[in-house]
Parts: C-alpha cells; structure tokens; sequence
C-alpha cells in the first residue's frame, strides 16, 4: 500500500498547483505526458487501494478534468460517470464530494453538446445545494452559473438571464462590485443581454466591467484582456466594426507580449481580429492570420482537438468568402469527418460543419451531393 499511498500525494499535489497555476499554452506533449502519469497512477491506486478508496476517486476527478481540457470529452464523460455513480453509493446523493462530481460530470455533457442532460443534472445539483447551504453560499451561485450556462447553450436566454441577474445581485450584496466574482457574473449578465438583443445594456455594461478590471488589476492582466475581448464583441453585434477592429488589435498585442503567439488566450483574439477584418471585406488578412493559427492550434493541441476544428471551419469559411470553393470543400469534409469521429454526429458544432460543406457543394454545382447532406443534417435534428 505505500507505493500508491505515497505517490498519490506528491502527484496530487502536482496536480492542485497545475490546475491552480498551469499556462493553459503548454505544449501538447506536456499535457499528454501529465495524463500519462495520471492514468498510470490511476492503475497502481485501483490496484492497492481498491476503486472506492478517496484518493483514488479524487485521481479520477483529477484526470477527467485533464482529458476534458486535452479535448478528450467521451473519455472524460466516461471516468466522471463512474466517478460520479461511486460517490453516490458511497455517501449519498447530497455529500458535497457527490455534488461536486456531478457538477463535473455536467461540464463533460455541455462539451459533448448535450445540453439537455446537462441541464437536468445541473438542476438537480442546485436544488441540492440550496437546500444543504441557501441560495448565498457560493458553492450554491457557481452551481446556478452552471445551469446558467446550460440554458444559454439551449437558447433559453430568457430564463439564463433571470438566474444571472439573481446572480449577480447577491454577489454585489455578498462581495462589493468590485470583487472578481462579481465581475465575472456581471459578464455572464452582459452575454445574456446581447443574446436577448439588449446590445446596448451589454455594451455599457461590458465597458463598465472592462473600466474595473483596468483599475483593479491594469491593462494587461488576463482578466482585463479577457473582458476587451467581450467588449469587442459587442462592438461587433451592434455594427461598430471598425472600433471592434481597434480594440481587438490592442488586445492581440498584448495577449502576444505577455503570453506569446501560442498560447490559447492570444489565438483567441487572433480569432476575433480575423472576424472583423472578414465582416470589414479584408478577407486575404483574415486568411492569413486563420491560417497561422489554424498551424499553431494543431502544433499545440492536435488535429482532433475541438479547438483546431473550430479553427479549421474558420479558415474554411474565409476560402468560401474568397471564392476559393474547391480548397473550402476540402477543409470542410475533413473537419466534418474529424467532428464526426470526436464529438458525434449530433453535437451542434457537427451539424454546422456539415451544412458548411453542404455550402460548398452548391456553389460547385454538386446540387444532388448538397441535397442528400441538407436531407442528413435535417435528419439528425429530428432524431
């Protein structure tokens, strides 16, 4: 017993400080090698401690978070499922250590698309955890932002944007509008805002949020950056391109100067600049710059990963808006076979590489291809 008993912690405590501190831009291999270790881990403590034992299940969680943010999403789902089913038989459905679980067990689903199940479990969590700690314990608000999160995935902005308000009113009360938990949940108000169409509500509030961060953490925190990235967005819906333009350029040559050109963060806003400089016809920039980091994104994570897909169909939709038809079908048939193999054919990010090549196929004059694909997509939105 204490080759596992003693292994668990030094490697567990790695893991806290990683996932408390790690650079989400660490290189692929790095993180392969961070799951490897776990999983081997894993193995020798189900082998000496037995599957129930606490640190053992504690790995578990451990390493599904890891899978989920290599991209491994059924494999996460997988091991947090039995992680979960475990916890409830072993201390029932209301101890926090199931709860919490199940909170994970959800994040899983909403990456895998199904925001249904994720709802429901969400809900039953909150309910839980209302009754076990009151609507103000903040273990209690991040359940409801979960279930926040899941009714905006289902279009149901309405309801996502009376739990946020709630929210974020009794984190004003409980915290101050200052602290950063407060800030987030303001963000959180803000999305459902825009997506109600209230885009000047989000707007100003997104400015006042961005007003805050400066002044409490600086220009180029993370946190401030992150929040220029949601002003831009808006700036974006409400037709404000070229302001949208400036501030994403800004944000881009921090995000390069403080965190360099891999890092997740810094492709993000090189995302968001492509857009606008696609919305304002630059499309050959937006090529390029979808280009350079469509070959990043698979250095760092992979071809597989859901972040390299999601770039790939960027890219792929620039080459439609140029014209270039025959290289966008291409990029479109391999993103929608590699979304197909890693996050099934009804995920949503599916479905819209598939009506993406659909496209494509009509402007080739491949009428008939593109009917049978409209018919197959129609066909997984019924089923």
């Amino acid at each position: 017993m204490a080759d596992c008993a003693g292994s668990v912690p030094h490697l567990g405590g790695r893991l806290v400080l990683w996932h408390a501190h790690r650079v989400p831009g660490e290189e692929l291999a790095e993180g392969r090698w961070r799951q490897q270790s776990m999983e081997d881990t894993l193995i020798r403590c189900r082998r000496v401690l037995g599957d129930n034992h606490a640190s053992t299940l504690r790995l578990a969680h451990h390493l599904a978070a890891d899978l989920r943010a290599l991209g491994e999403y059924q494999q996460a789902h997988q091991l947090d499922e039995d992680t979960l089913a475990r916890y409830r038989r072993l201390r029932g459905n209301d101890h926090p250590d199931t709860l919490w679980s199940a909170q994970h067990l959800a994040a899983d689903l909403r990456a895998l698309g199904e925001h249904e199940r994720a709802r429901q479990l969400d809900e039953d969590t909150l309910t839980r955890y209302r009754l076990l700690l009151g609507d103000d314990h903040p273990d209690t608000l991040t359940s409801a932002e979960n279930l926040a999160a899941d009714l905006r995935a289902l279009g149901e902005h309405k309801q996502a944007w009376q739990l946020a308000e709630d929210i974020l009113s009794r984190r004003r009360r409980m915290l101050g509008d200052d602290h950063l938990d407060t800030l987030r949940s303001a963000h959180h108000l803000a999305v459902d805002l825009r997506a109600l169409g209230e885009l000047e509500q989000a707007q100003r509030l997104h400015q006042n949020i961005l007003t805050r961060y400066g002044l409490l953490l600086g220009d180029d925190h993370p946190d401030t950056l992150t929040s220029a990235n949601n002003l831009a967005r808006d700036l974006r819906a409400l037709g404000e391109h070229r302001q949208a333009r400036q501030l994403d350029e800004d944000t881009l040559t921090r995000r390069r100067r403080m965190l360099g050109d891999g890092h997740p963060d810094t492709l993000r806003s090189a995302h968001n600049l492509a857009v606008d400089l696609r919305v304002l016809g630059h499309y050959e920039q937006a090529r390029q710059l979808h280009e350079d980091m469509l070959t990043r994104y698979r250095w760092v994570l992979g071809d597989d990963h859901p972040d390299t897909l999601l770039w790939a169909n960027n890219l792929a939709n620039t080459l439609s808006a140029l014209g270039q038809y025959k290289q966008a079908r291409q990029l479109h048939e391999d993103t929608l076979t590699r979304r197909r193999r890693v996050l099934g054919d009804d995920h949503p990010s599916t479905l819209r590489s598939a009506n993406n090549l659909a496209v494509d196929l009509r402007a080739l004059g491949e009428h008939e291809q593109g009917r049978q694909l409209e018919e197959w997509i129609q066909s997984r939105y019924q089923s």
